[in-house]
């Protein structure tokens, strides 16, 4: 199914968890905040929220520095 990964269409597969795209993407063990259709989804509900065809994800990682 097609979904906007941080303004890129990309295909994952059907039945796929935000969980699962942060690891397919890098982003396993790093802080980050997710935006789902411009709703900023919480930590603890990664791994039981399906991703759905059409969804507009924004994943922004924190990077320290000073």
């Amino acid at each position: 199914m097609k979904i906007t990964l941080n303004g890129e269409v990309h295909d994952i597969a059907e039945q796929s968890t935000l969980e699962h795209l942060l690891a397919a993407n890098g982003f396993a063990d790093k802080r980050v905040a997710v935006e789902i259709n411009r709703q900023i989804i919480p930590r603890s509900v990664y791994r039981e929220r399906e991703i759905k065809a059409g969804d507009r994800i924004e994943i922004v990682h924190a990077i320290g520095g000073g």
